[in-house]
Parts: C-alpha cells; sequence; structure tokens
C-alpha cells in the first residue's frame, strides 16, 4: 500500500488486501452447494482463552473471534476500500475540528436482554468505558480526551472531546466500541469479564468454560446487521462452539478428521497438510502494531539505548518470516505493518546487521565472556523474554531469535504464560522484554500503546515522542496528520524503544463445506453470513 493512501478527513482507514496465494475471505466452500442454508453448528477450534467474555475488555484475537459475534458497533469499516459505513448507526456526522460526533442511530435494536438500544445507551457505554480498568486499555483509548455524551434525542447521540480526536470515527468499528446494554455497563468489569455481556449482536453467549469452550447461539428476532452483511435478519448457523485446543498439531488433526470446521493460527509447518487434505487456507494481513518485542525500557540493561538498538540490529526479520510464518508473511520494516495508514517504510533503520549489532556492544563496554554471553561490569546480559500461548508461531519464532541474539553474545530466556496474564505482567513492569502485536486499521494504534500520557507499560521515556503522538490524534487534516505519524514511527525505531520483528498475517484453515466466513477489516472474523452446506 502506498504511504499516501489515506481517505476522509474526519477518520482515517486503509484497505487491506489478501495475499495472492491464499483465499480471499469470499466463499470459502469447495463448491457443490446448492446455496446458503439455515442451521446447525460451526465449530472453530482456537489456541487459547483470553480469560474473559466482554468485548469491551478483550484484546487476544482467539477471543475476540467468538465475542465479536455478541454485539454490533455504531459502524462497520469496509475490508476493501476502508470506508467507514452505518450499522447501528444510520447516519452521523463530524464537525470540522472533529471533536463533535453525532450519530443518528437505526430504530427496532433490542439487546438481548429485550431492552432497546438508545442514545441514553450509547451514552452510559462510553461513560462506563474509563471505569473498565487495565483489561479495557485499548477502549479507553479510542476515548482519550473524551468530555461526554449528550442524549439529543432518544435515537441521537453527541459525543464529544476536548480536543480534535481523528481516530474515533474509525474506533466506533472496532470490537473493543461495541455496543452492550446499560444494564450490562452497570455490573463490574469482572462481572462482566465472567459472564458476558448483554449485546444486540447476531449470536447470543450460551455458555462459557474458561480455557475449554465458548459457546453461542443464534439471536431469534436479530434484524439489524451491518450494511457490509449480505444477508439480512437472523444468522444462518444455530449455534457457534469455539474450542481451546492449544497444541497446533491438535488442532490440525482436528480440521483434518472433521471434528471441527475452522481453526485459527495456523502454523507454516502444517499448511502442506492441510491444503493435501483439502482445507482452504484462508489468510489476511493485520493493520496495527507488528509482532515484535517490547522491551522494559526503564530496566537494565534495556534502559541502554545502544543495547536495544544492538539486538534490532541483531535480529534477522526475513529469515523469521520465511522460517516460521504462513506463506506470504512479510518482515517488519516499521513498527507499523504496510497495511495501516501512515505507515513509512524504515527498511534501512531495521535491517539485519549482525557486525554493526557487536560493533554497537563493544562500544558500550560488553566483552565477551568465557561462555560468550557478553558482560558489563561483573552483569552478564542476560535477558527474559516473556510470551504468551495464543499463537502456534511465538514459540518457534522466538527460539529463532534466541539464537540469533546469541551470535552477537545476548542471552536470550524464554518464559511463556497464558494469554490471561498479559495485562497483570504489563502492569507489573516485572519484565524484560514481552512479545505480542497490536491490531487496528489506525495508526492511532502508536499512541495507544507507546504514550506515557497513557498506561506506558513499556516505561518509554518521555520524549518528544509524546508530542508527536498527541498532534497526529488531533489532526482533523489528513496531510497534517501523515508527517506526524511518520515521525513517530521514525523516532520509535530510531531509538528502538520497540523491536519490531514480522508482520501478523492472520491464517485460518476452513473444511470445504464452511462457506463465507469473512474477515472484516481488522482480520478479525464476522460470522453473520456463514454457513455449512
Amino acid at each position: 500500500m502506498s504511504r499516501s493512501t489515506w481517505v476522509s478527513a474526519a477518520v482515517l482507514v486503509v484497505a487491506v488486501g489478501t495475499t495472492a496465494a491464499c483465499g480471499s475471505g469470499g466463499d470459502t466452500g469447495g463448491g457443490g452447494a446448492a446455496g446458503p442454508r439455515t442451521g446447525g453448528t460451526l465449530t472453530f477450534a482456537v489456541g487459547s482463552d483470553a480469560g474473559c467474555v466482554d468485548p469491551q475488555q478483550v484484546g487476544s484475537n482467539d477471543t475476540i473471534y467468538s465475542v465479536r459475534q455478541l454485539v454490533d458497533s455504531l459502524t462497520d469499516q469496509d475490508p476493501s476500500s476502508g470506508e467507514i459505513v452505518p450499522w447501528l448507526a444510520q447516519s452521523w456526522q463530524v464537525s470540522p475540528d472533529a471533536r463533535t460526533f453525532t450519530f443518528h442511530l437505526r430504530p427496532g435494536v433490542t439487546f438481548s436482554d429485550g431492552t432497546p438500544l438508545t442514545a441514553q445507551v450509547v451514552k452510559a457505554n462510553f461513560d462506563a468505558i474509563p471505569g473498565l480498568g487495565a483489561l479495557g486499555i485499548l477502549a479507553e483509548g479510542y476515548l482519550s480526551g473524551y468530555t461526554g455524551t449528550t442524549v439529543v434525542d432518544d435515537r441521537t447521540a453527541k459525543v464529544t472531546f476536548k480536543q480534535p480526536n481523528a481516530q474515533f470515527l474509525q474506533a466506533t468499528a472496532t470490537h473493543s466500541l461495541g455496543i452492550v446494554a446499560e444494564s450490562s455497563t452497570r455490573k463490574s468489569p469482572q462481572q462482566r469479564c465472567a459472564q458476558g455481556v448483554a449485546g444486540s449482536g447476531p449470536f447470543v453467549l450460551a455458555k462459557y468454560a474458561p480455557n475449554q469452550e465458548i459457546t453461542l447461539a443464534r439471536r431469534r428476532g436479530y434484524a439489524w446487521g451491518s450494511s457490509l452483511w449480505r444477508k439480512q435478519g437472523e444468522a444462518y448457523l444455530d449455534r457457534l462452539v469455539f474450542k481451546v485446543l492449544p497444541e497446533s498439531g491438535v488442532r490440525t488433526g482436528a480440521l483434518q478428521s472433521g471434528q471441527v470446521g475452522a481453526i485459527g493460527s495456523v502454523g507454516r509447518s502444517d499448511e502442506a497438510a492441510l491444503r493435501a487434505s483439502g482445507i482452504h487456507l484462508q489468510a489476511r494481513a493485520n493493520p496495527g502494531v507488528v509482532f515484535g518485542l517490547s522491551p522494559n525500557n526503564a530496566r537494565s540493561p534495556l534502559n541502554d539505548e545502544k543495547v536495544r538498538q544492538a539486538i534490532s540490529l541483531a535480529i534477522d526479520r526475513r529469515q523469521i518470516a520465511e522460517t516460521v510464518f504462513p506463506a506470504g508473511t512479510r518482515p517488519a520494516t516499521s513498527v507499523l505493518a504496510h497495511t495501516t495508514p501512515g505507515y513509512t517504510d524504515l527498511g534501512t533503520l531495521l535491517a539485519y546487521d549482525r557486525a554493526k549489532a557487536a560493533s554497537l556492544l563493544d562500544e558500550d563496554g560488553w566483552t565477551a565472556g568465557s561462555d560468550g554471553v557478553r558482560q558489563k561490569n561483573g552483569t552478564a546480559l542476560r535477558l527474559t523474554a516473556t510470551w504468551f500461548s495464543n499463537a502456534a508461531t511465538n514459540q518457534p519464532t522466538l527460539e529463532l531469535v534466541q539464537q540469533q541474539l546469541k551470535a552477537v553474545g545476548v542471552r536470550l530466556e524464554l518464559k511463556e504464560l497464558p494469554i490471561a496474564q498479559l495485562v497483570q505482567v504489563q502492569q507489573s513492569g516485572r519484565f524484560d522484554l514481552v512479545w505480542g502485536n497490536v491490531t487496528r486499521a489506525d495508526p492511532d494504534i502508536l499512541r495507544s500503546s507507546y504514550s506515557t500520557h497513557l498506561a506506558n507499560f513499556y516505561k518509554l521515556p518521555k520524549t518528544g515522542l509524546d508530542a508527536l503522538l498527541d498532534g497526529q490524534a488531533a489532526a482533523a487534516d489528513p496531510a497534517k496528520r501523515r508527517p506526524l505519524v511518520a515521525q513517530a514511527e521514525q523516532e520509535i525505531a530510531r531509538h528502538a524503544y520497540v523491536i519490531p520483528v514480522v508482520e501478523l498475517q492472520t491464517e485460518l484453515g476452513v473444511a470445504k463445506k464452511v462457506h463465507d466466513l469473512r474477515f472484516d477489516a481488522s482480520s478479525r472474523i464476522q460470522l453473520h453470513d456463514t454457513w455449512i452446506g
């Protein structure tokens, strides 16, 4: 995608394509079906469970797949054009300074608890989000500077911010700002995570067994889907069952044997076997912050910029992309994926250069010890990378990084934890490096992730980066926003506040009998139109 591909003065969105080698996200069936059929159960195997079934608090893809089906959003985002289109809101107006957003709600929408969608419900949602705490950090970031929602009338809500908030319209298309019933906004974050929420989506929560299964049932009487969906009215499928199968090989075997109809987190090593079994491989690049190592910038020795820079230089990103990840995966060339609006190619800053990495460490006083691990002032250059069991590629990627860093005298230990502990680890500050990514089709994800004015999990120092991140969020004009985003990317890469490694390409395995399982603009899935036949 060209760096100049930006649309709309009020919101910046991106058109994201699929890889030529894989499925496009259209009809995923194997042919021969007479047409869409109502009924049946789709069983989808995922690798992990986030420990929460509240869409506004979930950030892990494996769980987003299920909870996204529970809620509708004010808007939707076309994955082909990037355009923001109607969903719960029939129309909207954005003020010229991008501080006020007025939404006109469609009539007749109800939540699974029987209550209607009103402007007051929208207000209750946005008023409650800042109180969600750590798990609601994505949603809270989207509402940064929020001053309140005015109920103009029953079907008109005016949302205001104290400063221009160029990213907000796109944010209303995300699962994080999916609208829940007012009864759910009154529950504690813990209750919402454990019990779920009353949404207006095409499915309702039927069962949640942590680390085992999330089961959804078709919402009877549903009649207000996104304008992007092909089918009007209720979903085709009776039930959706998301089974947690942590082992990649077990998921692959379950799909090949017909025990499940689709799986997430397909690894490169499983692609050939799945294709040979007639399984459709469906892939799409994720916009947002790429997979990488996020250092604790305040913790020795990673508070030393030269150490961070040396680690970045020592990583051979292309080797990782071509060895571990699905075909078509790109090595990182910025902290943002190339599909994100505002992306700037910083490939030269992120080029593999083992000799330069070693030289930087030499200059910084790190000398090789008898065991090959560098030392400085009696302290060995040993680091721990914490990773989470929510993607099959995580462990092999980090094992390869471990080998690459060993070649320059850095000892990297690997620590695996369940994905439910991610926020706990981030909040604690007791880590060296955390492996992960954050998906969003807007460059404001940089501010949400790295501004010292927000959570600042990775302990970045207060620098001019904050002004750049705040500035791009306030720039309603894309022509003014673009250079600020580019400068922010350059600052992050130059100082190695984050160490980008590889773009995330979501790849699913889908059985021939499963049709119209599609990606949304954030490379998650929408299952209203999906059917089995």
